[in-house]
């Protein structure tokens, strides 16, 4: 008993250190997080970033599926999962004219999940949604008035804290849903520099966007079983569209230096005006084939309706709708092997295509991505270390636009926990 108390003590504590490092930390610095809420967060994690994302019909008794609430229903009744795990991007941002490379190393999220009953199991954790980190400066020479300078500057992290709950409802079908909080903060600053006559006013303007309110994300899974431990799983989510109370700052200010001194006139001030930003409803669709403790090939099909979102009840014209198609797979040459552990290795690979929620200069942005991973067992456990690397294409160099290529490393720990059982020794 007390091995299970100082165990959920550590799962409190990495609860606590999740929620305040999604908060405060500086996640990306990609330029496209300038529009919107920033970047986007894939749905999945785990295991399955070495599959391409690819998730929302997979079941699986000792593995947390967050993208699909269902799948909770299956995880073995006698146990405590415990997951955790961080990446790092290493990006090439390249135009026309100039290229530069960022790299970032963040947490990425904390989960656990627990049985109720033997039908029933539940999940918590939390988790990003989106983050900002930017920071672009532009020079432009201006008929009649000399050279302009231009600052956009971002930073901030939205996040969630959700419970989640599965149902085995028959031997087939299995419903779930996630209730979540979305909290956190964005920061814009944009500036304009007049270089050659500094004794002209120049703007800026920082601009601070509050959110947080509740939401929730439904799931359901059927299972059709074949000879042989094979199974072929249907998985659906669906999300509404969403109110979210928001605080808008805003400081917009005229800006001369003269003679070594900063002279600002405000222009215009509002301090945390309550609002609603209205995010998309989206549905996804998915489809597992299994073959017990040895093959797993999972299909993905997701949707937003991001040209529905509304910020303070205007729409943002770079939103556009978004489609993800994932395709993954995992292989385990022998699940019970005693004399190699290279045997029990699963070995996974996937690729997805995303035509993304962000539209720049008319132009949907789009990527492409391929990844490769390893779900390492530890030894006399059923815990996994999963291990995931992705390379990736985003966006384009025409039309003055941005590409950038990337290679994502992830790393995921899988930590197992046999309950409610009576032990002899412990």
């Amino acid at each position: 008993m007390l091995r299970k108390l100082r165990g959920i003590f550590i799962s409190g504590l990495f609860i606590v250190i999740g929620l305040t490092s999604s908060a405060q930390n500086n996640n990306t610095s990609s330029p496209f997080s300038r529009f919107g809420l920033g970047d986007l967060h894939p749905y999945s994690y785990g295991r399955f970033a070495g599959m391409g994302g690819a998730s929302l019909g997979s079941r699986h008794q000792v593995q947390i599926n967050t993208a699909n609430p269902a799948s909770y229903g299956a995880i073995d009744s006698l146990s405590f999962i415990f997951e955790f795990g961080a990446d790092g991007r290493i990006s090439e941002y390249k135009s026309e004219t100039n290229k530069f490379t960022t790299n970032d190393f963040n947490f990425r999220y904390f989960s656990f999940s627990f049985p109720v009953t033997r039908w029933a199991a539940a999940t918590m954790g939390v988790s990003p949604y989106a983050d900002k980190g930017y920071e672009i400066y532009v020079e432009e020479n201006e008929p009649g008035i000399g050279r302009v300078g231009y600052s956009y500057f971002g930073t901030g992290t939205l996040s969630k804290a959700y419970f989640g709950a599965g149902f085995n409802l028959t031997d087939a079908l299995s419903v779930g849903a996630n209730v979540y909080y979305l909290f956190g903060t964005l920061n814009q600053n944009n500036s304009i520099y007049f270089i050659d006559d500094q004794e002209q006013y120049g703007f800026s303007e920082t601009e601070q966007t509050r959110l947080r309110d509740f939401a929730y994300l439904l799931g359901a899974q059927y299972d059709i079983k074949f000879k042989n431990n094979q199974f072929l799983t249907l998985g659906v989510t669906f999300e509404k569209k969403a109110n979210f109370t928001a605080f808008h700052t805003l400081n917009q200010q005229k800006v001369l230096n003269y003679a070594g001194s900063v002279l600002t006139d405000s222009i215009k001030t509002i301090i945390d005006d309550p609002g609603k930003i209205q995010l998309p409803s989206s549905f996804g669709v998915g489809v597992s084939y299994t073959r017990l403790n040895k093959l797993e090939v999972n299909a993905d099909y997701y949707f937003s309706k991001w040209s529905d979102a509304r910020f303070y009840g205007s729409a943002v014209p770079e939103l556009t709708n978004q489609t993800r198609i994932s395709l993954g797979a995992e292989y385990i040459p022998e699940e019970a092997s005693i004399r190699s552990y290279f045997k029990r290795v699963r070995y996974r690979a996937g690729f997805h295509i995303d035509k993304s929620h962000l539209k720049i200069n008319n132009q949907q942005l789009n990527e492409t991505g391929m990844s490769f991973g390893v779900g390492l067992p530890v030894t006399r456990s059923k815990s996994t270390i999963n291990l995931a690397v992705e390379f990736g294409r985003r966006g384009t160099i025409k039309d003055n636009l941005i590409r950038e290529n990337y290679t994502k490393i992830s790393l995921y720990l899988n930590l197992f926990d046999r309950w409610f059982v009576q032990r002899k020794f412990d």
